[in-house]
C-alpha cells in the first residue's frame, strides 16, 4: 500500500513539473535573414534564452518561429535576445499552446492594420 501511495505522489509531482504554459510566436526579422549563415546565427544565439523550447528559422518564408515557457520568457524578452544579435524581432503570429501549429509556409492574413 505504501508503494502505491508513493507512486501516486511521485506521478502527481511529475505532472506538475511539466504543467509549463507554453506558448509559440512568430517573428519576422530586420534586417531579413538572407542566407544560412543568418539563420544559424539566430537559431545559435536565441535557443539558450531562458525558456526557449524550440526555435526554427525558415529561410524561405523569412519567419522564426519560436516555442516558449511562457512562466520564464515573454515575447518583448525575446526580441531584446534578437536585438542583442542585431536583429529587430517584428512579432506576425503570436500563438497559444491550443493553438500550436507547424509553420507550413502560407502566409497568413492579419486582422491588425
Amino acid at each position: 500500500m505504501k508503494k502505491l501511495v508513493l507512486l501516486v505522489f511521485a506521478l502527481f509531482f511529475a505532472v506538475l513539473a511539466n504543467a509549463q504554459e507554453k506558448k509559440e510566436v512568430v517573428f519576422r526579422t530586420e534586417p531579413a535573414m538572407d542566407c544560412q549563415h543568418c539563420v544559424n546565427k539566430i537559431k545559435d544565439n536565441v535557443r539558450f534564452e531562458k525558456g526557449v523550447k524550440a526555435i526554427n528559422p525558415d529561410l524561405k518564408t523569412q519567419c522564426v518561429t519560436i516555442q516558449y515557457d511562457s512562466n520564464k520568457t515573454d515575447v518583448e524578452k525575446l526580441q531584446k535576445a534578437f536585438q542583442k544579435i542585431g536583429y529587430k524581432a517584428i512579432v506576425v503570429e503570436p500563438k497559444n499552446n491550443e493553438a500550436v501549429k507547424k509553420n507550413n509556409g502560407e502566409q497568413q492574413s492579419s486582422t491588425e492594420r
